[in-house]
């Protein structure tokens, strides 16, 4: 009796275990799966429409100027620079290291999540996966360690995840923005465009089976309009997007990928092939003008001429009554939005941090001139000040002590 009791008891166990298991398989089978294109629309696992709603994370891997209050010195090149001769390499390697440490952490994220969004843009500058000298590292770069814990956290917030490459080899805008030379050198380089293949088949590889990524935007705003020769240029972006999606799907089938328009992502008259991969959607950006349809016709008309989604991966810097008018046009013109960007110095953010004491000091050294040792010399103010407001910003920069702004978080209509 009591071996059967026994061998009763057995088999209830092994057959509780197998049904734990087979759920636990079908939780991480149904996990597995991807967002994918049905006509305009991007579509979730379990069937449901996903109209994105959030922000871009700029500033963290890819530092702009102005984010730090600076005019002049706007490119992470010049900042780099700046920062070095403002406090020498190794503190300016101590910063940077601090600065990614700090800036974006999980609760930077989970904050994010609790605001209604349910997608992050994740900019990124190429040599952070290339052994070149950026953001105090020469070799042994992190970028996969700094993007692998963002695909962490959004998987622990239930957050999708958009990687974007801002600033590509060569340079793809042929201004600030790209770190370039000032010219969109990407198009005229075949050296330049293998690294580009090379970098996104690597990042390809790695997040081939991760979900939590949306998909993989080649590279941000192509082909500012100051060059004469634009059109050439022009004519050449959709071979240069064609490269990098040919170089991702030898590697990975999965993901989605974003093709941005020329000329700040407005301009997408260049495009004449929508159907060279199954897996392609548009982004635009916007900043300006007036909220309304007839402002943003031709996008729209170019969605529905292609029939598949078009996204607005950067919009902001305006007020929360515009804004809030200008989101109402998106979801009512199905194009769903990141605003741009979650936190950087004062307003216009989710979150602002408040500058440092002395930091003008800093922003004083940034706009003088520095074109001889000389002036270097001259406009170099006070290491320990200097140097002690760097370290400021980084406590500045963390979420708790930042400014939340709620009125512009409220204005993107996300809950």
């Amino acid at each position: 009796m009591l071996k059967s009791i026994l061998v009763g008891t057995s088999l209830l166990a092994a057959s509780l275990m197998l049904g734990s298991c087979g759920e636990k398989a079908e939780k991480i089978q149904d996990f597995a799966e991807f967002i994918t294109i049905q006509g305009q629309d991007l579509i979730k696992p379990d069937g449901t429409k996903l109209f994105i709603m959030g922000t871009n994370l700029g500033n963290w891997l890819n530092p702009e100027g102005y984010m730090f209050k600076f005019n002049k010195t706007n490119s992470p090149r010049f900042i780099n620079e700046m920062f070095c001769q403002l406090v020498g390499p190794d503190f300016t390697a101590e910063f940077w290291k601090a600065f990614k440490d700090n800036y974006i952490i999980r609760e930077d994220i989970q904050f994010i999540k609790n605001t209604g969004a349910n997608t992050i843009r994740l900019p990124f500058h190429y040599k952070l996966f290339t052994d070149e000298d950026f953001m105090g590292l020469t070799a042994g770069q992190d970028g996969f360690a700094r993007v692998d814990s963002v695909v962490e956290w959004c998987r622990e917030a239930d957050l999708y995840l958009i990687l974007d490459m801002h600033d590509a080899p060569g340079g793809q805008t042929g201004d600030n923005i790209d770190d370039s030379y000032g010219y969109p050198w990407l198009f005229e380089s075949e050296a330049s465009q293998q690294l580009y293949c090379d970098i996104w088949r690597k990042i390809a590889d790695r997040y081939k089976n991760e979900p939590v990524i949306l998909g993989y935007e080649l590279f941000n705003e192509p082909i500012a309009p100051y060059f004469p020769n634009m059109e050439e240029l022009n004519g050449k972006l959709e071979d240069i997007y064609k490269k990098g999606v040919a170089a991702i799907r030898e590697v990975d089938n999965n993901h989605i990928i974003l093709l941005g328009g020329a000329q700040w992502n407005g301009n997408f008259k260049p495009f004449k092939d929508s159907k060279f991969d199954d897996k392609i959607m548009y982004t635009c950006h916007r900043y300006g003008g007036d909220p309304t349809k007839d402002d943003i016709q031709t996008i729209i008309d170019f969605r529905d001429s292609v029939n598949l989604p078009m996204y607005m991966g950067e919009i902001g810097h305006n007020t929360d009554e515009w804004q809030a008018a200008f989101c109402q046009t998106m979801r009512e013109n199905n194009i769903g939005y990141t605003f741009w960007p979650y936190k950087k110095m004062d307003g216009s953010s989710f979150v602002g941090i408040t500058p440092p004491e002395n930091w003008a000091n800093i922003l004083y050294f940034s706009e003088s001139p520095r074109t001889s040792y000389k002036e270097i010399r001259d406009a170099r103010p006070d290491q320990m000040m200097v140097r002690k407001a760097m370290m400021d910003f980084i406590e500045a920069c963390k979420l708790k002590n930042c400014v939340v702004q709620e009125g512009y978080i409220q204005s993107l209509g996300m809950k």
